[in-house]
């Protein structure tokens, strides 16, 4: 039977499956052969799951084909397999049977089906603005490069605005943006589009709507969800402990930025802070970043962007339930309450099997790396596996190094980090079936 969990999954299969395909192509590969399958099906996985890990240098080994057949894939996995069949269907004018709401409900992580047609019109609306809106921007700096022409600069300012707002990492330079860490326009472009991206469409919504009734003079009519204040002050916090935390463990390290100004040093860590939300863009080298900064990237990868967003990981409100439940403990409460709401205990349960599925796969993926690679340095493993699963796509520069098997022990990484833990065990598993029969309760010594 094909459920929903099943629809989805599969779909982003099939949009891998041709990704890998039109990669292979010679007219997509600036050599004009046949590509090597290895690296078409890590590319398209990587641009589908919009992750950014790459084996290739993207400016150089594909021609301007198969960078646009990257960049549509990004977009296609960005916006999620079924908001994109949605959107396929609004343009052929197709009504919506319950299935596809069901899906689409799934997709975007929302309650209701009623208006999930209407979110779907939203978020297409406001992905175009973000993306023309930053196109726009990139070019005016783009454009004042003497070696790039008109033609040449829009490109990369189409380009890095798609690979951005879809936080796939995807750069048409060889060190990424490491060329522009001093200039402060382009940080700011980029790590505003990472944010609004990586915040999540209905956060971004809530705020449209409260910014609406202000200009309409009705600031008492809009009432914040609890997600969208879970999801805004977590990211903040985390922002504000990333950026402290880079600065302090980086200060010092001549190969990161010791040697930059004081300004640069800000510029730097600030981005450093933002991208691990799964964007993937780097303005220093990883691979020369001492093990604490490495350590503190990992774990802002882990965590990850917010729920229905383009971006991966565990998410922040994942983090923000846990830690409330944590403090519930400590306190004695029998109940978990967030901003004087109540959570659901089907959500705390959710929240743990979201983590422990997740450690789980990051703990195989990096055991399987370390077996098919023993050379390896175990924390470049395992920040390449945790990159990998939260779909950020920062790399130490060892993905092109390491053995086919342990690429193709990537490809599934990224691919479970896309779709979800949970998500491919309903549609390994099939639909739970609930249970009519009620077992007795009894304790037991945790912790």
């Amino acid at each position: 039977m094909m459920t929903v969990p099943r629809t989805i999954c599969l779909g982003f299969l099939a949009l891998i499956l041709v990704g890998t395909l039109l990669l292979l192509l010679p007219i997509s590969l600036q050599s004009g052969q046949w590509g090597d399958w290895v690296t078409a099906l890590f590319t398209a996985t990587s641009a589908v799951c919009v992750t950014g890990l790459a084996v290739v240098d993207t400016g150089t080994y594909f021609s301007g084909f198969g960078q646009f057949v990257l960049l549509l894939l990004i977009q296609i996995g960005g916006l999620g397999y079924m908001t994109a069949t949605t959107i396929l269907l609004l343009v052929l004018g197709r009504r919506f049977g319950l299935r596809d709401k069901a899906a689409l409900q799934q997709t975007l992580d929302i309650e209701e089906l009623s208006g999930a047609v209407q979110l779907v019109k939203s978020i297409i609306a406001l992905t175009a603005l973000i993306e023309i809106s930053g196109a726009i921007a990139l070019f005016s700096l783009f454009s004042q490069n003497p070696d790039y022409g008109v033609g040449q600069s829009l490109w990369l300012a189409v380009f890095h605005s798609i690979s951005a707002f879809n936080n796939a990492g995807f750069s048409l330079f060889s060190d990424s943006l490491m060329g522009y860490t001093s200039s402060v326009p382009m940080n700011l472009i980029i790590t505003t589009i990472i944010i609004l991206a990586g915040i999540g469409y209905q956060v971004l919504m809530e705020a449209f709507f409260w910014g609406r009734d202000r200009l309409r003079g009705k600031p008492n009519r809009t009432c914040f969800s609890l997600n969208f204040k879970v999801a805004t002050s977590t990211t903040l916090v985390l922002l504000l402990l990333g950026f402290v935390g880079f600065l302090g463990a980086e200060f010092r390290n001549p190969d990161t930025i010791g040697r930059l100004d004081t300004s640069t040093k800000l510029l730097a860590s600030w981005f450093m802070s933002v991208t691990p939300r799964t964007a993937g863009f780097n303005t220093i080298d990883y691979g020369k970043m001492t093990t604490t900064g490495l350590f503190i990237t990992i774990a802002l990868m882990f965590v990850g962007a917010s729920p229905g967003s383009t971006g991966g990981g565990m998410k922040t409100t994942t983090l923000r339930v846990l830690f409330e439940c944590t403090r519930a403990v400590l306190r004695g409460k029998e109940e978990v309450l967030c901003y004087r709401r109540q959570i659901p205990n089907t959500l705390l349960i959710k929240a743990i099997g979201v983590v422990f599925g997740s450690v789980m796969t990051v703990i195989l993926t990096t055991v399987l790396i370390t077996l098919a690679d023993p050379d390896m340095d175990f924390t470049r493993v395992l920040f390449e596996s945790v990159s990998a699963f939260a779909t950020v796509g920062l790399s130490t520069g060892i993905t092109a190094a390491v053995s086919t098997f342990s690429k193709l022990v990537l490809v599934v990484t990224m691919y479970v980090g896309r779709v979800g833990v949970l998500m491919l065990m309903l549609a390994i598993l099939g639909d739970p079936k609930p249970s009519a029969i009620n077992y007795p309760q009894e304790n037991l010594l945790v912790g």
